[in-house]
């Protein structure tokens, strides 16, 4: 599946700022599930730093912006050629250690709650079936978890998403990655776009990369009850929703900053 994506991130300021750095994972890595034909990004008055690939295999490159400026523009635009590996993330070069997302963060830090949503499944299922856990343990997230636009906030924990019994993919994919580190499986955060036709759902979209011992990293999906497929494609990963941020930036000025995201991705065919 060939999908394009426009991705519009406009910062403003309610004073002119003197200057903004920002560091971006804004470019698709090329491995089996996907195969970027053409790729742009663009910051207003930007001038592009050093760039470089880190352990993970994501694409990190610089920005700077040299003020006074008072609106700040960051735009992607691309073609990705896509295709179905049942998630699994073939032909992906990292260097870093799995072991190292077992770390917890804020965010995915497991309590209670948690614990008992994975305590059926980790009785039901050993640890001898690795991936039939992390199903199991996707599944109980999307059972748990209400996608609903507007419940959380950017700061919301796994846990407070549980006990609220709603969120986005964002708040499923921290559920889930707190549920495979406390099972023993390492589990990271993936941002990305996903194409919905039309149906309901977030263009600019998350999902959870789990590490399988024999296979190696395979994606679920929790918010669509899924493992990634054609309709998706994937900028990069972290700990969790801000290690693995698109955009990560400071500006020099005392001023309030706001900001509008606006995300497309179509099917090319269309």
């Amino acid at each position: 599946m060939i999908l394009t994506v426009d991705h519009v991130t406009t910062y403003r300021y309610s004073a002119p700022v003197r200057a903004m750095v920002q560091s971006h994972r804004l470019t698709p890595a090329q491995f089996d599930g996907q195969k970027v034909l053409s790729w742009e990004v663009a910051v207003t008055e930007g001038t592009p730093g050093g760039a470089f690939r880190d352990g993970a295999g994501d694409l990190i490159q610089g920005w700077t912006v040299v003020g006074p400026i008072a609106e700040i523009t960051v735009t992607v635009r691309g073609r990705v050629d896509t295709f179905d590996t049942a998630g699994v993330l073939r032909g992906h070069r990292a260097t870093v250690n799995p072991c190292c997302y077992l770390r917890d963060t804020m965010r995915t830090r497991m309590d209670a709650a948690l614990a008992d949503l994975a305590a059926p499944v980790l009785d039901e299922v050993g640890p001898d079936d690795p991936l039939t856990r992390a199903h199991r343990l996707s599944a109980a997230v999307s059972d748990a978890i209400l996608w609903q636009p507007g419940a959380t906030q950017v700061q919301t924990t796994a846990a407070e998403a549980l006990t609220r019994g709603a969120g986005v993919c964002q708040d499923h994919a921290h559920a889930l990655i707190a549920l495979a580190r406390h099972a023993g499986l390492p589990a990271r955060y993936v941002a990305g776009y996903m194409f919905t036709g039309d149906q309901p759902g977030e263009a600019a979209h998350a999902w959870t990369e789990i590490h399988i011992r024999g296979l190696g990293w395979v994606g679920f999906d929790p918010a669509n009850r899924c493992c990634p497929d054609a309709r998706y494609v994937r900028l990069g990963s972290g700990l969790d929703a801000q290690d693995a941020a698109p955009i990560r930036g400071i500006a020099r000025g005392g001023a309030d900053e706001s900001m509008d995201v606006a995300v497309a991705v179509r099917a090319a065919q269309q």
